[in-house]
Parts: structure tokens; sequence; C-alpha cells
């Protein structure tokens, strides 16, 4: 019984990798994981989160692909706030940009359950587009929103700095 419990997970794990990476390649040259972490809230464990980048090196000013795979069930508009919350955070005081951005996250984010798959594909001076568990779910064309939105990963100003590091592949 723990054998074949072992291969299922080996297999979700497997699969799981595997999307974030066909996801990455589509959009992004060369493309491979940088990091990976998990984001942990007090006690409970929210999702896993890999990034992909050309040649496997994150740069601000090269395309990369973010990965959210969720370990439990969240409401999009909830993701939506959170994620216009965190870019305040990052020192985004546009209260007007950050409004009509919210109001698109709010229209694009889904509700998600264990195991759905996010990804935000960015690239440099054009919209940031989102997909889930493989489908295009939507973009942001202002391209100034796709710095503020990733920062609440990878930014310096991060609220979760040891995410950071994983993510960037720093130990």
């Amino acid at each position: 019984m723990r054998k074949l419990l072992l291969m299922a997970i080996v297999f979700w794990l497997s699969a799981t990798q595997a999307l974030a990476f066909e996801m990455a390649q589509k959009h992004i040259p060369n493309a491979k994981q940088v990091g990976e972490a998990r984001m942990t809230y007090l006690l409970w464990d929210v999702y896993d989160v890999t990034l992909h980048a050309p040649k496997g090196q994150w740069s601000a000013d090269k395309p990369f692909a973010l990965t959210l795979h969720y370990l439990r069930a969240l409401d999009g508009e909830a993701i939506a706030e959170r994620s216009a919350a965190e870019m305040r955070k990052q020192g985004f005081t546009n209260e007007i940009k950050l409004a009509a951005w919210y109001s698109q996250m709010r229209d694009i984010f889904p509700d998600v359950k264990k195991d759905t798959k996010l990804v935000g594909l960015y690239t440099p001076n054009a919209p940031t587009r989102f997909y889930k568990d493989g489908k295009a779910i939507g973009m942001i064309k202002d391209p100034e929103f796709g710095h503020w939105f990733f920062d609440i990963w990878l930014s310096d100003k991060t609220s979760e700095p040891q995410l950071r590091r994983q993510l960037l592949g720093l130990r």
C-alpha cells in the first residue's frame, strides 16, 4: 500500500512539474526551472510556486513564467484582493490604476480548488497573460502591471523573502 501511495505522489509531482515546464517552454525561449518554493500561511500550505526563465536564469527584463499549484481552495476575488494589497506593500501608490488592475484581476482569477494550476507569463513591455490548467483565462494589457504583479514574489521588498530566495535559486 505504501509503495502504491509513493508511486501516486511521484506521478502527481511529475505531472505538475510537466505542466509548468510545458507552459514555460511554449512561451519562453530555452525555458528552464530557476527555483521552487511552498507558500505557507500560518499553519496552512497554500500553494507551491515555480519560476521558469530562459536558461534557468531569471532577470526582471526577460520573459519568465510563474506557476502556482494550489494546495487548497481559494476564492478568485480573494486572490485578486491579496494581489492588490501586496502591490501596495511593494510601494505602488497609484490607486486609480490599481483599482483598474484589481477589477481586471477579479474578472480573470478563477476560484481555485486543490490541484488547480495558475500560470502567469511575463514579457517586458507586453501584456501579462494568465492560464488555468494549461488554458488561457485572460490578460492584462497594461505593460506596467506585470512588473508590479510579479514583484509580489520576486522583489527584494516581498513580504516572503525566504520564498523569494528559493524561487531565485538562492540558498
